[in-house]
């Protein structure tokens, strides 16, 4: 069962959009999933509940007990078999929190409740503080989120030198899940080298396939549903590229096809 973090150096590159996207795709292949939102802007979480929480993410963080995040789990609106942790904006004074042992809570808190689920998505700040450094110390696979822009194999780079670090320091069984390049246009030629730069920095790394914008998933969001669930042509194809982003993430931890690891 795979904990999964999914990360970005800095906002705006649709890092929520994937971590949804790919949890959406977990679902449909009848995969029991979890959403972690450690995001203090909490968009993932206005997307996949319809109410306010009684329980957070940050709630979970204070008390730290083994196991104690299951009090806070709820059933998302998307349908059964996603489920959330939600976060909220107070999570926020979280990130410049680095006393002794906070890196380890999420991981102690999440307990057992790891093996209830096939995979576990964590939804990181879009930054590389305290609070991502918690998720990469929970996780068992890293995933850049980045979009083919100027700074693009800088961010990447700086993302994945913070997963060696947390490797290192707090999670020897931590490894890189990959990058994936978001917001691709394909008719823009500094996106074409962009992608070609990352491509030759870490051939091995860059995950298949590219994701391209569309406004689809914009619209999606909007009406708090999956991309998966909207018929146009656009959103068809973004979901299949969804379905292939996860399958080659859960292959690397050995998920089988049924929703079942691999022993």
């Amino acid at each position: 069962m795979p904990v999964v973090a999914i990360l970005s150096q800095k906002g705006g590159v649709g890092k929520t959009t994937v971590c949804l996207g790919l949890a959406e795709a977990a679902r449909l292949r009848g995969w029991r999933t979890l959403v972690v939102d450690l995001d203090p802007q909490a968009n993932a979480t206005d997307v996949l509940l319809a109410g306010d929480p009684e329980l957070t993410v940050n709630d979970v963080l204070v008390d730290g007990r083994p196991g104690i995040a299951a009090d806070a789990v709820v059933a998302s609106s998307w349908g059964p078999g996603l489920d959330v942790l939600p976060s909220e904006q107070a999570l926020e004074h979280r990130n410049r929190d680095a006393r002794p042992g906070s890196a380890g809570r999420l991981r102690t808190a999440l307990g057992a409740l790891r093996e209830q689920y096939d995979v576990v998505l964590i939804d990181c700040p879009p930054s590389i503080g305290e609070l991502t450094v918690t998720a990469l110390t929970a996780a068992d696979r890293a995933v850049t989120v980045t979009e083919p822009g100027f700074f693009a194999l800088r961010g990447a780079e700086q993302a994945l030198q913070a997963t060696m670090v947390v490797r290192d320091a707090t999670n020897l069984g931590l490894r890189s899940g990959g990058i994936i390049i978001n917001r691709y246009r394909r008719n823009v030629r500094e996106h074409h080298q962009r992608v070609q730069e990352l491509r030759e920095a870490y051939p091995s790394l860059i995950l298949r396939p590219v994701l391209p914008e569309r406004s689809a998933i914009a619209v999606a969001h909007g009406a708090g549903i999956p991309v998966q669930r909207m018929s146009s042509r656009a959103a068809k194809e973004i979901a299949a590229d969804f379905d292939e982003l996860i399958r080659s993430i859960a292959g690397l931890h050995g998920l089988a096809p049924g929703g079942k690891g691999v022993r």
